[in-house]
């Protein structure tokens, strides 16, 4: 694999919450669960100690685990990530930091991938139209609050109710088997990513992208042939240049409602 990877914090003066990393067979993206300001999360560490951990942790495993298939490798690197925490930081707490995880590798003549949450991952074929993975833990029952959330001011008092008010109603449910799932402290939840195998010899490229940076799409800014052949002439970073260019049009939320007028943004491209 050929892979290019860019990422690029929410704001300047924050620590992205994201995390991608990559060896000539494998690639790993993660999109650190952010919380609302104030909300306790049980843990000294945070967000951004926990997806960079976990995803240098699941990026070994795929590559010197060959023998265990690839939700074993996310179940492994969870248990593994959890140990480090150390006994100061409670692992049972609703809000324990938590992230969407994208992986694949090279596994013989196939490419084996894994997707947990709503980052996605995108495969391009030599022939036909790319294939989109992930978004799979949908939350209908918090789906009316989250439109309440869009709708209310940005920047506002209410809208910051609102957004805590979302945030509890999932975390509540989360890794509970009555919710999303999300690589948190619990292993199990990489059984019910959504993993598969494709032909290495089938495919032109892959795509990795967190939901800060599938705005591209969601903005109707392209379509994923667009994006793939966006990122393959100018690399990841234009990518993320036109979502932050579309944000920046839009600061009050109002010709694309979302719940962050910008968020973390990471892709990451390799050709095969």
């Amino acid at each position: 694999m050929q892979v290019q990877l860019a990422g690029q914090a929410r704001q300047p003066d924050r620590e992205s919450e994201d995390f991608a990393a990559a060896s000539p067979e494998a690639v790993v993206l993660l999109d650190g669960s952010s919380s609302p300001v104030g909300m306790d999360s049980g843990c000294r560490h945070g967000t951004a100690w926990y997806v960079r951990r976990l995803g240098v942790h699941l990026l070994s495993r795929l590559t010197d685990r060959p023998d265990r298939d690839i939700a074993e490798c996310l179940a492994d690197a969870i248990a593994e990530t959890a140990a480090l925490h150390g006994a100061r930081c409670d692992l049972a707490h609703p809000n324990t930091p938590a992230a969407m995880v994208v992986a694949a590798r090279r596994h013989g003549g196939s490419l084996e991938y894994l997707v947990l949450g709503d980052s996605l991952l995108v495969l391009e074929p030599k022939n036909g139209v790319p294939r989109v993975l992930g978004d799979n833990q949908p939350f209908p029952d918090g789906e009316e609050l989250r439109r309440a959330v869009w709708q209310a001011e940005p920047g506002s008092a209410e809208r910051a109710a609102l957004h805590l008010r979302y945030a509890l109603a999932v975390r509540a449910v989360r890794n509970t088997g009555r919710g999303p799932w999300i690589a948190a402290a619990v292993p199990k939840a990489a059984g019910h990513a959504e993993t598969g195998f494709v032909r290495w010899d089938s495919l032109r490229a892959l795509a990795a992208v967190t939901d800060g940076a599938a705005r591209y799409t969601g903005f109707g800014l392209g379509d994923w042939p667009a994006a793939l052949r966006l990122m393959a002439d100018a690399g990841p970073g234009a990518l993320i240049a036109r979502v932050r260019e579309a944000e920046a049009s839009d600061p009050r939320c109002e010709r694309w409602p979302r719940g962050k007028a910008q968020d973390d943004a990471t892709a990451l491209h390799a050709r095969l």
